[in-house]
């Protein structure tokens, strides 16, 4: 055990986190020498929204890498929908049973992080948004959140353990604000001391209300201004951005942009996109609902096989250019003008393909486009 609770890679590689069922299982087969070659599936049959982003590959691929099976996989950043298989695991049952565990951990989270982000980038539209909500998880799993938000579509992410590759945003926190006499003095600070690549904006609604606040940080240079308000305080949220941005145009600071935070949900990026120029999210991100995968046999020495209300058999997920998506055994052949989306990565225990963040990342980002028309 970690000094803060966590588990140490160590543990996890070698298979000591998981369900103590498998370890029971694993005793039970060995005991009666059974270890029958297997393939397994990881499907959700249900999802959060109607399509979601399959994230947390390159984790299992760390996990398995040396332990003799083969893993097939849709690539990170593929678009998926329910009951469609997005990673297949062949080879004896008792060599990755104790696994199935962190496989599904790593999969079931990053997925859930990178599926919210691409439905909250694409209801923003052309405005830009944060990931802002590592410090809603542990922060052991902060490069994992970020990665996957990144992977999702964001613009930028606040946490300074994120994955190199990804610009690491934020200015101030209220308790800086409050460190000065008065929210003028703070600000003047900020502009001294930020480097001057990191974009001087100001957060406006520490002491007094937003309108007052955010004209008083445009006459100190601000080239945004931040509303962070908490929902207790709110009241019409429309009719402050707006107030705000009439106050600021009205004094001559039309290219003041505002940027919202604080508990910004996806139906908050709707209802605002027209009037905030970027949006930072928190937990709406980082505490995502989880996709339910599952791991289950579909074939076992060789025969299809599968438990009730799942289908056996290995499969092949094939796609056409406009991104619609058939299933159909792997044996059998593609429609014409399809392109198979699982592919090898791990065989016979040997990693042979990496998950590359930033290439996931640009798949996401070509199927947002198609679902933002669809």
């Amino acid at each position: 055990m970690g000094t803060f609770l966590t588990v140490s890679d160590e543990a996890i590689k070698s298979g000591e986190c998981t369900d103590i069922y498998f370890i029971r299982t694993e005793e039970a087969l060995q005991h009666d020498k059974i270890n029958p070659h297997v393939v397994m599936e990881v499907t959700a049959t249900s999802l959060p929204d109607s399509w979601a982003v399959f994230c947390g590959l390159a984790d299992v691929l760390s996990l398995l890498d040396g332990v003799p099976v083969t893993v097939d996989a849709m690539p990170e950043g593929t678009v998926f929908y329910k009951n469609e298989p997005v990673l297949r695991i062949a080879g004896k049952y008792r060599d990755f049973c104790r696994y199935e565990t962190a496989i599904l951990g790593f999969l079931c989270h990053a997925s859930g992080v990178a599926t919210a982000a691409a439905y909250i980038r694409i209801a923003a539209g052309n405005r830009q948004v944060f990931s802002f909500g590592s410090r809603r998880q542990h922060p052991a799993i902060a490069t994992m959140i970020e990665r996957a938000a990144w992977i999702g579509g964001v613009d930028g992410v606040s946490n300074t353990c994120a994955p190199e590759g990804m610009p690491i945003v934020g200015t101030m926190p209220h308790a800086f604000v409050m460190c000065y006499k008065k929210p003028e003095d703070a600000w003047r600070a900020f502009d001294r001391t930020a480097p001057k690549s990191v974009p001087r904006i100001m957060l406006c609604d520490t002491f007094c209300d937003e309108k007052s606040e955010s004209l008083r940080a445009a006459e100190c240079g601000a080239t945004a201004v931040r509303l962070d308000t908490p929902r207790s305080r709110r009241g019409n949220m429309r009719a402050i951005i707006d107030e705000v941005r009439w106050e600021l145009d009205c004094h001559g600071h039309n290219d003041v942009k505002i940027f919202l935070s604080g508990g910004v949900t996806r139906e908050d990026v709707v209802a605002y996109r027209d009037c905030v120029d970027a949006f930072g999210v928190g937990g709406a991100i980082a505490n995502a609902p989880v996709i339910d995968f599952s791991l289950d046999i579909v074939e076992i020495g060789g025969e299809p096989k599968a438990k009730r209300g799942k289908r056996s058999g290995a499969k092949q997920v094939y796609t056409n250019k406009d991104g619609e998506h058939v299933m159909l055994p792997l044996a059998g052949k593609g429609p014409k003008g399809t392109a198979p989306l699982i592919e090898n990565f791990i065989a016979d225990g040997k990693v042979v393909q990496d998950s590359w963040m930033q290439a996931a990342r640009e798949r996401a980002s070509k199927s947002l486009l198609l679902m933002s028309h669809s």
